[in-house]
């Protein structure tokens, strides 16, 4: 199945260890339906407010790390919070989102639960949560070395011009040219060059 009902005693195998108690007094205070989904590519987490009788619903990754996790949540966690104090009158990543995100965060970072590398970077961010972790190179760069290593997997920076890596649904492409912010990746099967987040996860494949 794609998803699972998460009940709030599980919670805890995804999340940080002391964290659950910090978490499940916003949960069972705003009645959240929480789901654990599959990886999705495009987004970590995802938040639909309540309505027509339906509770507030959130879904994060249950293949994140366990701090991955605990950051997507309280990123969708902000939402919710946003939302029942201003409806849909403010942006969704607006001033009123980045306050509230920052104030959470604040409260868990008063915690020994993040090692210090996240730690210092979401302590960067505070003044200026960017829209996703997947948006903070920095934030994904320190977060990625608490993932399950998976062989051959890594981000596009790690490769030299050049060499080959494929994406999640099989195209192939080369290395070029590395830019201030993005680098350049020639598809191999049709030609045309692409731009790539230097944070990207790829799978490094051999030369065709």
């Amino acid at each position: 199945m794609s998803k699972q009902e998460a009940p709030l005693n599980s919670l805890s195998d995804f999340l940080p260890p002391g964290s659950f108690s910090l978490v499940e007094p916003f949960l069972l205070n705003y009645k959240v339906h929480l789901t654990i989904t599959r990886s999705r590519k495009t987004v970590l987490g995802d938040y639909r407010n309540a309505h027509s009788g339906k509770a507030h619903r959130i879904t994060v990754n249950g293949n994140l790390n366990q701090y991955a996790f605990l950051i997507t949540l309280l990123h969708e966690l902000a939402h919710l919070i946003t939302f029942s104090r201003f409806g849909n009158r403010v942006a969704s990543h607006g001033k009123e989102w980045k306050q509230q995100f920052s104030e959470l965060l604040k409260h868990f970072l008063q915690t020994s639960l993040f090692p210090q590398d996240i730690h210092q970077q979401l302590l960067s961010s505070l003044s200026n949560p960017a829209a996703s972790s997947c948006a903070d190179v920095g934030l994904m760069r320190v977060l990625r070395k608490y993932d399950v290593a998976v062989e051959g997997k890594c981000l596009v920076e790690e490769l030299s011009v050049g060499q080959y890596f494929a994406i999640t649904n099989g195209r192939v492409f080369k290395v070029g040219q590395k830019l201030r912010k993005r680098i350049q990746a020639l598809e191999v099967s049709t030609g045309k060059v692409y731009l790539f987040s230097p944070v990207y996860e790829v799978l490094k494949t051999d030369a065709l």
